[in-house]
């Protein structure tokens, strides 16, 4: 086990600056950054001042070392437009995030795993139909589209819901979202929803023909039992794996969903930040995303691991 967390530790770090020098090489596809952080007004000596200070003025492999550098310690400069550290923002921002992919998690796994679990269960029935729906929508129709016609009907038409920012309340000194989360988290939790509901109709339906399975039934154990202590339990080793990635999918792929409800997280963050050419908040920002995918799935790796004794570390 040690062996293989330190193996995936190394491959970790070698995918982040992978990462990084996608991000580096892009962000300098566009053009001069010195040019595209400034106004299109502004003289040839303010676009040198920029392009120094930031050390854009610099060889390509120094700027890349010097970027590395300041990535592994946290330091990413002064964000261009908010005048604060860019880890600072990123680290405010956070919470907003987290709750959001949390309560969207929290919403795929109460949908789509009952779902799932009726329709593998009751194959070629109605539930069953419900299950592959269920599925085939969470992967066909996009979050955004979702998003809009959940604002027009139950923010605009039935004022249930507010239609944009995060309203919170305080406890133990904590800021906790309040309904304003619901509509976001509900449309963020489409493409997992469906996910859930097809892996895990699929992996009862492969579970219930196994030879134990059978040999359960024939010995007269209570279709009940079978289920909890056969079929549910095995069927969960496959979810593990699916959620985390999923949960992972959620806190980096929130970008369009923030923005559209105006959620104060890192996804309206790094849109901001495009928005306004602010080279080094994107580039923490993408970094700091990166992490946290990367680390997600090193514990789903190892959390799969400790639920399946039949896999050897190696």
């Amino acid at each position: 086990m040690k062996r293989y967390i330190i193996s995936r530790l190394l491959q970790a770090i070698a995918l982040i600056i992978g990462v990084l020098f996608i991000v580096f090489i892009m962000l300098h596809l566009t053009g001069d950054p010195a040019s595209l952080m400034v106004s299109r007004n502004a003289s040839p000596e303010d676009i040198e001042k920029i392009r120094h200070e930031f050390g854009f003025d610099k060889p390509l492999i120094v700027q890349f070392a010097n970027f590395l550098k300041g990535a592994f310690i946290g330091d990413f400069g002064m964000s261009l437009r908010y005048r604060q550290p860019a880890m600072k923002l990123i680290i405010e921002r956070l919470p907003a995030t987290i709750q959001l992919a949390t309560v969207a998690l929290l919403f795929s796994l109460i949908i789509g795993i009952p779902i799932g679990l009726l329709g593998g269960s009751n194959p070629n029935t109605g539930l069953d139909l419900v299950a592959r729906t269920t599925g085939l929508i969470g992967q066909t129709i996009p979050s955004f589209w979702l998003a809009l016609m959940l604002i027009v009907v139950f923010a605009v038409k039935l004022h249930w819901f507010p239609a944009f920012g995060r309203e919170t309340v305080r406890i133990l000194g904590i800021n906790f979202p309040t309904k304003s989360i619901v509509l976001p988290a509900f449309a963020l939790s489409l493409f997992t929803t469906g996910q859930l509901a097809r892996f895990t109709r699929s992996a009862v339906l492969e579970i219930k023909n196994e030879d134990y399975i059978r040999t359960a039934y024939s010995k007269g154990l209570p279709r009940r039992i079978i289920y909890v202590r056969h079929i549910l339990k095995n069927a969960a080793i496959p979810i593990i794996s699916i959620v985390g990635v999923q949960f992972s999918y959620l806190l980096s792929g929130s970008i369009y969903i923030e923005t559209i409800f105006s959620w104060p997280g890192l996804g309206q963050l790094l849109a901001e930040s495009v928005f306004n050419r602010d080279f080094g908040l994107v580039q923490a920002t993408a970094f700091f995303t990166s992490v946290v995918v990367v680390v997600l799935h090193l514990l789903t790796d190892i959390a799969y691991g400790l639920a399946d004794p039949r896999i050897k570390y190696r």
